[in-house]
């Protein structure tokens, strides 16, 4: 959703989805940051309802446990990033969400609580810990849909609280604040107040919800783009203090000429 190059063959006359596929990895730790995100042509993808193969890298489900075998190469300076990702769900929701008025927008946490087993070949990296795995779908173009917007998901002592809360293209605002338990299921909460996050690196807004009385900071930056940040949060939520992975996006900045020029140099295309 975020390809340069399907956004360059839809303005173009063109843009079929399954022609602009990808397995993206990103890593984070000690040994530095790994990212991967190739785009590869509608030759390279293949798919039933328990598999889909993309390239080299692939995703298996058997049921329990969602397997990503990942042979990819990383940008913008090319190395292997190779392993096996074994991601158990604690238990599967079916939740939808529209994020827009007309449905337009969806999104789905498939789990909302996981755990996780990582064994990466190259890097040498291995650990277990918890994990969420959700879905977004659309019929048009998330820049058609929205301006902006701040995502955020931490675990509670007894489930996993979400939020998200943004602008859309209309200028009206929208909020969605869930709780789910150890079941899977959605139970709705009272959407917290709004509070700054500051801006990134590149001088973009970061915003959340959180407590009344709170003052929310980052407390590590994973991703720090001109038009996106990945961050790692310290927050209140439904009364626990807790460590929140934090996302904001801005949609005005991703169709800025200056930015879609960037992208390929973190998004390049294998023909």
């Amino acid at each position: 959703m975020f390809s340069p190059w399907y956004r360059w063959a839809r303005r173009h006359g063109g843009g079929e989805p399954t022609n602009h596929c990808t397995m993206n990895l990103a890593l984070y730790g000690r040994g530095g940051k790994r990212w991967a995100m190739t785009e590869r042509p509608a030759a390279a993808l293949s798919r039933d309802a328990d598999h889909l193969r993309i390239g080299p890298s692939s995703l298996a489900w058997d049921g329990a446990t969602l397997t990503a075998d990942i042979n990819e190469t990383t940008a913008p300076i090319p190395t292997g990033l190779r392993g096996t990702i074994r991601l158990h769900p604690d238990a599967l929701s079916d939740h939808v969400v529209a994020l827009d008025g007309a449905g337009r927008h969806l999104w789905s946490p498939i789990a909302p609580g996981a755990r996780v087993t990582v064994e990466m070949h190259n890097p040498g990296l291995a650990w277990r810990g918890h994990a969420y795995f959700d879905t977004n779908a659309g019929d048009e173009p998330l820049e058609e849909g929205f301006r902006a917007w701040d995502w955020c998901r931490a675990r509670l002592q007894d489930g996993v609280a979400v939020l998200y809360h943004g602008e859309r293209r209309d200028g009206a605002r929208f909020c969605t604040a869930l709780r789910y338990d150890a079941h899977g299921h959605a139970n709705p909460i009272e959407a917290p107040p709004a509070a700054t996050l500051g801006r990134n690196a590149w001088g973009m807004r970061m915003g959340t919800l959180a407590d009344a009385g709170c003052t929310p900071h980052v407390v590590e930056r994973l991703e720090d783009a001109p038009f996106y940040a990945r961050s790692v949060i310290s927050t209140r939520i439904c009364g626990e203090d807790v460590r929140a992975v934090h996302e904001s996006l801005s949609l005005d900045r991703f169709v800025s000429p200056w930015v879609q020029v960037m992208l390929p140099f973190k998004a390049p295309r294998w023909k």
